[in-house]
């Protein structure tokens, strides 16, 4: 479906799309969602295809193509990581991932946040003792690293350990990681027997350590089923034309995760399912043997069939009715309606701080959009601009942007400030996008500097304009700090700050945005700085191209590591032909002298 400005605004299949369409537009489906849809929509486009399996892969290339208003916009409240182990190597380590691919190793997770993964990291490197770093990098070490000085690393670079023996620690951590610690602790026991058995008494200490360690670990471990399956659970509950659902990452029987997403309900609750389904599944997370869920989602038998292809194995999706099955499916919802409730006491507390905000700051409305920006440079070199953005009080990341000053020579914040703006809101005038207030990272003159970018594009009565300047610190004749002055707020017309209660939860909202742009855009302007530096060097050299220049950084870990390599060392770079390497080492030789 298409609005006025021809921009995809609903991408939907169905077996009989007539019957379905004929339901929005008679206005059947009595959501307030599907009628701001159909009030919008102005042109519908329809394509054929031979199966639903093609429909289902067609549907989900549409919507990440177009990012349509009235689909499902699937953002939680966790990032995805995995845990990696490739049996192919001699030595393998456990490496993290975003990305679970298709390449014969062995996968593990996902896990919800940073904080579990380096739970599960510490406790599987303090009991098994496997490498840590990039099997080349440890070769090019004279000794073992730091970590087999303290006891947690095998060292296998250097024959500390034998490849049968680096086997059998991989292995229990496989059976560790996969829920199997049981198992682990009694083979552990009966190592730990024999070796005691055989007055080896270090090494039975040693493995009686590993089995506390591991028991310890489980009693921290909550189990929810005795089914020692791979699972994910899923929970529904609707709250004010919202979809709050709740995926429960169940691994050997044990609860591991929780992450939970709220989506907007457009469409019957059977074809919201399989889509959250289909986009979370796209994204490449581990997928479980079996798929638990609340309701049987529409065409389940091509989303089983799609699942089991991406998987490479059998998936079972069962909707339970009874048993423990079941009690998990319920927990789910329980924590989706748990998390539903929260959420809706923090968007009231948000709207209330958001209310504060536009009295104290003499708004005209409520500020539902804020996009706060900043300028960073270092004597007018790699100058960037970021834009933070904050949607109903809270930040929204998928709307950062990043902008690199183009017109604008030399350190000149007001000019380059300006740039920005201009392309900015123009391009919002195009897109009907505009913020309901700006906040600038500055005083008076950064405030006029934009002001009269939106006095000129006429959007003086559509958005507010407020810029915040830092507190400064008073000194008396010593040089003593005695007082700090407040955060200060400038409004245009207004020739006095306002100030707003230290403590206050609207000012902490506006430093936080303040803090946040400065960040956003440091990080990117030491990145290009960065990046610059690297390349400023290996770009100047004949032979050495992108692909090339990132092998020999990879390879050595920096420039001046390639700079001090021999002749002899960059000759045995099999990748490398004799002219490159003869380039390489007489450009660096030349800069040396």
């Amino acid at each position: 479906m298409y609005d006025n400005a021809e921009r995809v605004i609903y991408v939907g299949k169905a077996r009989n799309l007539r019957t379905r369409v004929r339901q929005y537009v008679r206005g059947d489906d009595k959501r307030a969602q599907i009628q701001f849809l159909m009030q919008r929509a102005r042109r519908l486009e329809t394509v054929i295809t031979d199966t639903e399996k093609e429909a289902l892969i067609l549907e989900n290339t549409l919507i990440k193509k177009h990012k349509p208003r009235y689909n499902i916009n699937l953002r939680d409240d966790k990032t995805y990581v995995s845990l990696r182990i490739d049996l192919n190597e001699d030595y393998p380590a456990i490496k993290v991932v975003r990305r679970v691919k298709r390449d014969k190793a062995l996968y593990f997770g996902p896990y919800a946040s940073a904080g579990a993964l380096k739970q599960t990291l510490k406790e599987v490197q303090r009991i098994f003792l496997l490498r840590r770093h990039a099997w080349s990098q440890c070769r090019r070490r004279e000794r073992p690293c730091l970590f087999y000085q303290i006891g947690q690393c095998s060292a296998p670079c250097h024959g500390k350990i034998s490849r049968e023996e680096y086997r059998a620690q991989v292995h229990g951590v496989i059976k560790f990681l996969s829920g199997r610690q049981t198992e682990v602790v009694d083979d552990l026991r009966t190592r730990m027997h024999a070796a005691s058995t055989a007055l080896e008494f270090e090494e039975a200490a040693r493995l009686r350590d590993q089995i506390n360690a591991i028991e310890e670990t489980l009693e921290q471990q909550k189990v929810v089923s005795s089914d020692a399956e791979d699972m994910d659970v899923i929970g529904m509950a609707p709250q004010e034309g919202e979809m709050e659902l709740c995926l429960l990452c169940v691994r050997g029987g044990r609860l591991v995760s929780r992450r939970t997403f709220a989506l907007r309900w457009v469409v019957p609750e059977a074809e919201l399912l399989l889509e959250f389904l289909q986009q979370y599944y796209s994204r490449d997370p581990v997928i479980p043997s079996t798929l638990l869920l609340p309701l049987k989602p529409e065409s389940d038998a091509v989303l089983q069939q799609w699942l089991e292809e991406r998987r490479g194995a059998k998936v079972d999706v069962r909707v339970p009715q009874r048993g423990e099955r079941r009690e998990l499916v319920l927990m789910a919802q329980r924590n989706a309606q748990e998390h539903a409730r929260e959420r809706g006491d923090r968007r009231e507390a948000r709207a209330a701080v958001l209310e504060q905000l536009r009295m104290a700051l003499k708004l005209t409305r409520v500020p539902k959009r804020i996009e706060c920006y900043d300028i960073s440079n270092i004597q007018g070199e790699h100058s960037v601009a970021s834009m933070v953005v904050a949607i109903n009080g809270e930040a929204d990341k998928n709307e950062y942007r990043h902008y690199r000053i183009k017109n604008v020579v030399g350190a000149n914040d007001y000019a380059s400030m300006q740039e920005v703006l201009q392309r900015r809101l123009s391009r919002g005038i195009r897109d009907d996008n505009l913020p309901d207030m700006i906040l600038i990272d500055g005083g008076k003159g950064q405030l006029s500097a934009a002001e009269q970018v939106i006095v000129q594009l006429g959007l003086e009565h559509e958005l507010e304009l407020v810029s915040i300047a830092e507190s400064r610190v008073k000194r008396n004749v010593r040089g003593h700090a005695v007082e700090r002055s407040e955060e200060r707020f400038f409004r245009p017309g207004r020739k006095n700050p306002i100030t707003l209660r230290a403590g206050s939860a609207p000012l902490f909202m506006l430093q936080r945005l303040r803090n946040e742009a400065h960040r956003f855009a440091i990080t990117h302007h030491r990145r290009l700085r960065r990046k610059a530096g690297l390349e400023s060097s290996l770009e100047q050299i004949a032979g050495i191209g992108p692909k090339r220049r990132a092998r020999l950084l990879r390879h050595f870990g920096s420039v001046a590591r390639i700079k001090k390599a021999p002749l002899e060392e960059l000759q045995q770079l099999e990748w490398l032909p004799a002219s490159a390497v003869a380039a390489v080492f007489a450009y660096f030789s030349e800069e040396e002298e």
